[in-house]
């Protein structure tokens, strides 16, 4: 801890890979961690293996209490659990569930949020990737008070921090998670010492960060643009990707990158240049495709697939 700063009983609530260093930079703080709530082991990969939470998995490797309802809002076993504990803050960190609010009333210093954008702007469940997506130069963190709307809650710390050119959703989840971590403990100091005043948010300013679905990875090439395909293609990075349609089969593309156009190209069609395979995109501009996908087959270079899918120039994808 911050010389004189008193230590703080906090529970931390929080599930995936993206909360952990938060939650070790509270214990290393020393942060009395009275209680941490993530959600329960789920089924993960082919083989459906039950698997607890990287959360869980970190709180148990430091000797932490842990505790994973399947619901929290009417649960009275798990609000008497948390009254009980007292807490002065309870920590939020991509846990997944809406905070009841019993929960939102129960700390003095309240339910505090570390948010992947600069909040108002991305509010909701994907902001992180909708920031890549939109071909955004900049983004940050953000600590805020929970309430009871969507990310609608008084700012309390920011920081900015640049997206590169070439960065992916995976990079910048990443790197968001680690400088988010000592903002947390930092906003923490600050509300215990009585340093920092919670700032409304201008809700004029706010835009909507919605849950990806399947159909974001669809790449529409004669609507969208060639930098506008690259930047969803990095933005929805592991999931949904990117994909479109050849010859009524799904194509995954894996790899790719924006590249001067082909002359007197219209979109969606195909130009084949050597082993290269480069596709027209809305406004004058083009793809090259380098990594692929074929449905029901392994990842393969461009030039592995046009040995075994010889295409001619003017073919489309959809």
């Amino acid at each position: 801890m911050t010389e004189g700063v008193a230590t703080l009983r906090v529970v931390f609530c929080g599930t995936p890979q993206f909360a952990v260093p938060t939650l070790e930079a509270l214990i290393a703080a020393r942060h009395e961690i009275a209680l941490v709530v993530t959600q329960p082991d789920r089924p993960v990969g082919r083989k459906q293996i039950l698997t607890a939470p990287p959360i869980k998995q970190t709180a148990l490797a430091h000797s932490l209490e842990v505790t994973q309802p399947e619901k929290i809002k009417n649960n009275v076993e798990f609000r008497a659990s948390l009254e009980a504990i007292a807490p002065d803050a309870i920590v939020v960190v991509a846990y997944g569930r809406i905070i009841p609010r019993w929960m939102l009333d129960l700390p003095r210093f309240g339910c505090i949020n570390l948010h992947g954008s600069l909040l108002p702007k991305y509010r909701g469940a994907a902001p992180i990737q909708w920031a890549v997506a939109m071909g955004e130069a900049v983004t940050g963190n953000t600590t805020m008070l929970l309430e009871d709307g969507l990310d609608t809650g008084p700012i309390l710390l920011q920081q900015q921090v640049a997206i590169r050119p070439e960065q992916t959703a995976i990079d910048l989840f990443q790197e968001l998670a680690i400088l988010g971590a000592p903002l947390v403990v930092e906003t923490l100091v600050a509300l215990a010492n009585g340093s920092i005043k919670p700032q409304p948010q201008d809700h004029t300013q706010a835009t909507l960060a919605r849950i990806l679905d399947r159909e974001d990875g669809r790449m529409d090439f004669a609507a969208r643009t060639a930098t506008e395909l690259w930047n969803r293609w990095r933005g929805f990075q592991p999931w949904p990707g990117a994909f479109t349609t050849f010859e009524g089969r799904k194509l995954i593309v894996h790899q790719l990158r924006p590249v001067a156009p082909p002359e007197t190209a219209l979109p969606c069609q195909i130009f084949v240049e050597g082993q290269r395979i480069l596709v027209a995109c809305a406004a004058g501009t083009a793809l090259e495709l380098l990594e692929v996908q074929p449905e029901g087959k392994n990842r393969m270079t461009a030039a592995e697939f046009l040995r075994g899918n010889p295409l001619h120039t003017g073919a489309k994808l959809y």
